[in-house]
């Protein structure tokens, strides 16, 4: 256990490892200021470089990971970097690895961070899963990706934006209806006539719809926990934490 970073909840086999970071506070290894402080791992946001890089190799070297984690370039799709192979082409938003040592990592302020692996250990992902991912299927690609039955897969979802904070417009409720009409049970109305959005149950939706039922975490808001977590949708400017899965050697 870490001042800046946890392990995830959840009856993951032996060999697979997770870390999930927090924002930290001074003094405890973060190398940015505001309104990125402290421990930022976006590099994409308009911190200061250096101290990104700097936040960067304490979590390598305190954490103890066997590899640099494989920062992806996410865009809010469905692409699948293979680490396996040459790694991500292009923008990707999920990753997955068979290999030991290949660190999975998802970036988010809001955004939804899904781990899974199988039930042997033998194969880990990570899905970056915003509305737009999670309405295009990035769940359904990731596991795909990870190439296992659905039944043979856990899946432990991280901090994200709470459904007491995600207010959207009627077009996202539309988005996920399309495909789903019981989705609707996802959307609570709200005074202004918008909709109170739950990620985390519409990821548990997509989940079971490939026959994964072993579904851990989703109860940390990102919002509401700002000592905790950067929210993108509370401070607008601001940093990212890091989500991050691999098998050890």
């Amino acid at each position: 256990m870490s001042a800046l970073w946890f392990e995830a909840d959840w009856p993951a086999p032996p060999g697979v490892r997770t870390l999930s970071t927090l924002r930290g506070t001074a003094g405890e290894g973060g190398a940015s200021r505001l309104p990125y402080a402290h421990f930022n791992l976006g590099d994409h946001v308009g911190d200061d470089a250096r101290a990104v890089a700097e936040n960067r190799l304490h979590l390598k070297v305190q954490a103890r990971l066997p590899a640099e984690p494989c920062w992806l370039a996410q865009v809010h799709g469905v692409a699948v970097a293979d680490l396996d192979r040459s790694g991500p082409d292009g923008p990707a938003d999920a990753a997955v690895a068979r290999g030991p040592g290949k660190v999975c990592a998802i970036l988010t302020a809001d955004c939804l961070p899904i781990l899974l692996t199988t039930d042997s250990g033998d194969r880990v992902a990570a899905a970056h899963a915003g509305w737009r991912g999670l309405a295009a299927g990035v769940i359904e690609a990731t596991v795909l990706a990870l190439d296992a039955p659905g039944v043979d897969i856990l899946a432990w979802l991280g901090p994200a934006i709470g459904p007491r904070h995600f207010e959207v417009g009627a077009e996202v409720r539309e988005a996920f209806l399309k495909g789903d009409l019981e989705a609707a049970a996802a959307f609570e109305p709200n005074p202004r006539g918008r909709f109170m959005a739950d990620l985390p149950q519409l990821a548990r939706r997509r989940l079971e719809s490939l026959g994964v039922s072993r579904i851990y975490g989703g109860g940390e808001c990102t919002f509401a926990g700002a000592d905790r977590y950067y929210s993108h949708r509370r401070e607008g400017i601001t940093g990212r934490q890091a989500t991050l899965i691999w098998r050890e050697g």
